[in-house]
Order: C-alpha cells, then structure tokens, then sequence
C-alpha cells in the first residue's frame, strides 16, 4: 500500500506522556463493566490489519481493513464474528468508519481516494455509492457523521471532504472543503481522527504536527481552522477520537493510551481529565463506544510486514 499506515512510525513513536496531562490521572483500566460477562476483549481474523471501527445502536462492531475491502462483524456480546466480504480486493483499503441509525455504513478509502457507503445484506457488504476525492498522494483516513453531512479527513492534504446527507442519511453531492487560518500541513501524515465540537456547530480535527500534537477546530462553512487550547497538553501521536457529550477521548496510538480531555461547548478549549492505558493494547488506533465500555482495534504497526498470519484483536476498556 502506497504510504502504508504501517510506516506511521514518524509520528514521534518515542513521545511516551503527553505534556500537560494532570499529574495522578493516569490509571490501568480493568474489565469491570456494565453486562460483565460480555468479553473485555476478541480476536480478528489472521492477517486482517485492523484500523476503524464502527458501533451502532445494536451491540455488534464493524472493523475496516488495510489490507482489503472487506469488513468483520462481531458480536459484542459473545466476541464471535465472521468477514464481511465485498469483492473489492486490496487496493481498496478501508480505514474509518461509521455507521448510522439506519445501518448505513459509511467507509475512508484510505489510499484508494474512496468514500464509499455501504449496507450489509444476506452476509455481504452491498456498495451504494462511491465516491473518489482528492488526487494523487491523497488518503481518506477518518470520518464524522453529522445530521448534514458526513466529513472525512485527508491524512497527506489540507483539506476535508463533506459528503451532504438526507433524512434517512442516504449520500448527496460531495464537496472539497480547504484548511485556512491555523492549520499547519506537514510534510507529510497531518490530519488523522475528525469529531463533532458539543454544541454541533464545528469540528475537531487532529493535527499530528501543530505544536507538536494539536486538536483543531474547523469551522465547516469556511475551513476556517483555530487550535483548541489544551492547557498545555498535546497529542502527538493522536488517532481516533470520540466525542460523548463533552468528552472527548483521543487514541493515542503509539503510546498505547487514551487521554481523555472536557471540552467546552464550542470545542475552543478542553482540560485533561485522565488518561486510560490498559496492557493489552497494541497500538490501539481508533474509538467506538457501547453502553460503559470503549472498544478498540489493536493495528499493531509496530510489525512492519505483517502476514496472514500476523494476530489481531480488540479491546474493550471502561470509559473514565
């Protein structure tokens, strides 16, 4: 795959503690959750190079693979699943996801310049719609579902891509949306995990090379970017992030960690509550959460040639 997500190692793998997190809110997370007999954790299949991951209103998770079109369904509850298959082969990565109220999935390409949305049927993944963004060197990494529109960032350009959504989330026209003000594009991987601020009215991006690890707000009519004070605190090898009311945890990949921060309602500044680490993790890369519980696919990037052998799995850790 052109620029592996594998070769990430350039995200600063030795920054092991964010600077500004609040001293003693560090903690281990144990499995003692809400239905406490559902696993804290599950294998994926052999080889599959796991990235996103997707809960909707049932207890079943959706993980995109790197290495291929295809997607695994697992059952929360029991940890047993099965591939999705899709026909599409590797050169059509799946890195984010989402899926919306009416199962509607919506996946990042990756390297392949692809939004596509997809339905599962009869145990197939059914492709609606495709769209293909950006241009040569682009990668659509992660996404945000919003009431109007999906957004997805792009990993190698300052830009995000909006895909306008009807009532039932069904996909309309597609747009290139520019980043101005305080955006900083790096030469290379910037933009990775994309959320909604509280109050709905921005989004939160992070920014792998402003001020060394930096969350940005956007506003979506404009680009128009600012970035969130932290008090300090950066996220220089942020991934994935997850926005429940107005906390807002970041995978912090290479340091196989969440820091959790409390956002005010416009996502202008945000305060360090705690961090969540957890032995299992293998640098965890994005965020979906079910009743107490966060879940996690380990990416394992470390291994820099996996094969169809190389084990995956997720985690599952209670929310602070």
């Amino acid at each position: 795959m052109h620029r592996s997500f594998a070769r990430r190692s350039f995200l600063v793998a030795g920054a092991a503690v964010s600077a500004g997190l609040a001293t003693g809110t560090a903690r281990a997370a144990d499995s003692r959750t809400e239905g406490g007999s559902w696993p804290s954790g599950f294998p994926l299949p052999g080889g599959f190079q796991p990235e996103g991951i997707a809960i909707g209103g049932a207890p079943y998770a959706y993980f995109g693979s790197l290495a291929g079109g295809d997607l695994y369904r697992a059952s929360l509850a029991t940890g047993a699943g099965a591939v999705v298959p899709s026909g599409l082969g590797a050169a059509h990565p799946t890195a984010g996801l989402k899926i919306n109220d009416h199962g509607r999935l919506y996946l990042a390409g990756a390297t392949s310049r692809e939004i596509r949305v997809a339905s599962v049927r009869g145990g197939r993944l059914r492709i609606e719609r495709t769209y293909v963004v950006g241009s040569e060197g682009t990668m659509v990494n992660d996404l945000v579902l919003t009431p109007g529109a999906a957004w997805f960032t792009d990993s190698y350009k300052a830009q995000l891509y909006g895909v306008a959504l009807g009532a039932r989330g069904e996909p309309g026209r597609s747009w290139t949306l520019p980043l101005a003000g305080e955006w900083e594009q790096g030469p290379d991987f910037t933009a990775n995990g994309i959320a909604r601020t509280p109050d709905g009215r921005g989004l939160i991006v992070v920014n792998t090379v402003a001020g060394g690890g930096s969350l940005m707000r956007v506003e979506p009519r404009t680009g128009v970017a600012r970035a969130v004070d932290l008090g300090g605190a950066t996220v220089p090898n942020g991934d994935g992030i997850l926005l429940l009311g107005r906390i807002l945890y970041v995978a912090q990949q290479w340091q196989n960690a969440i820091d959790v921060f409390r956002l005010d309602a416009a996502g202008t500044r945000g305060v360090a509550v705690g961090r969540i680490t957890d032995p299992r993790f293998r640098i965890p890369t994005t965020i979906a959460a079910y009743r107490d519980r966060l879940y996690l696919p380990n990416a394992r990037f470390d291994v820099e040639a996996p094969t169809p052998e190389t084990d995956y799995d997720a985690v599952a850790v209670p929310r602070l």
